[in-house]
């Protein structure tokens, strides 16, 4: 599933292609991919809108029109925003990919698709972004996500610190690669638990956490082997070549030079290293 420094990355690429386009047509190919409002009202709502800004919240990319109206993107696990020049669209697309869930024709002849394989992704058109992003956690990049601030939001949690990190209402656009890289940096054991870590680990897990997604946004995100990331203009991001660990089960830490492994947490796979992250229960 694409995380913050994809959805990133996709908002920032959008935002510069798409001010002031107008829509001149919308077809739902897919209805499920509609949350919120139905596929007839979705339309009517969006065909002769311009957008004024395209920005991100959480994992959600969120394109604000001149309507007033929010259209909120959740990509899920293999969505991708597509935007195609006139001279691709709209036909040759449409035969390439069977995937098309949701098109909008733009009136400058530019065609923005979403393609969704696995059926997963979500669009939500509301007058008030906070209908569906009101309750997340704070964003890790903002300057009010500070060390001091998570180590009082850790000490008020006793589960484990992967798992943590992976709930959108404690922290938003964390996934499964993006924490194992910052716990990695921290040397923090996944399994252990949130209220146990020390303000030398905190400062270290929240510089591990800015850290990876600043850079990691810097590459244009991470395509792993199923390339079903892709940023709008149809590229692969960077950041895979630069992992730690993630999907670097049996192979060696750049750091300690430890055989890097694999366990389940969560149902989530997780990669460590057991050598720089080891298991134990600390106290102040």
């Amino acid at each position: 599933m694409p995380e913050l420094p994809e959805v990133e990355t996709v908002a920032r690429g959008l935002h510069s292609q798409l001010l002031d386009a107008l829509i001149i047509d919308v077809q739902v190919l897919w209805e499920r991919t509609v949350d919120r409002p139905d596929v007839v009202a979705f339309c009517a709502g969006l065909v002769g809108a311009s957008v004024t800004e395209v920005t991100r919240r959480g994992k959600y990319i969120t394109t604000e029109f001149d309507t007033g109206r929010t259209l909120l993107t959740h990509l899920r696990m293999t969505g991708k925003l597509l935007l195609l020049s006139a001279q691709a669209a709209p036909q040759p697309v449409l035969q390439d990919d069977p995937h098309i869930r949701v098109r909008f024709d733009l009136k400058d002849g530019r065609l923005l698709v979403f393609s969704d394989t696995r059926k997963f992704g979500r669009m939500y058109l509301v007058d008030s972004p906070l209908e569906v992003v009101g309750e997340l956690g704070p964003e890790p990049l903002s300057c009010g996500f500070t060390a001091e601030r998570l180590g009082e939001m850790l000490t008020k949690r006793r589960g484990r610190i992967k798992p943590l990190l992976l709930n959108q209402h404690f922290v938003a656009g964390l996934g499964n690669i993006y924490s194992d890289e910052a716990l990695w940096r921290a040397r923090v054991h996944p399994l252990r638990t949130a209220d146990t870590l020390t303000s030398d680990e905190v400062a270290r897990l929240h510089e591990g956490i800015v850290s990876v997604l600043s850079e990691a946004i810097k590459d244009g995100g991470t395509s792993l082997r199923d390339q079903q990331y892709r940023q709008p203009d149809g590229g692969p991001g960077a950041y895979q070549d630069l992992l730690a660990v993630y999907g670097r089960a049996g192979q060696n830490c750049p750091r300690c030079g430890a055989v890097i492994a694999r366990i389940v947490l969560a149902q989530r796979g997780t990669h460590l290293c057991p050598v720089c992250q080891v298991f134990q229960i600390r106290s102040d």
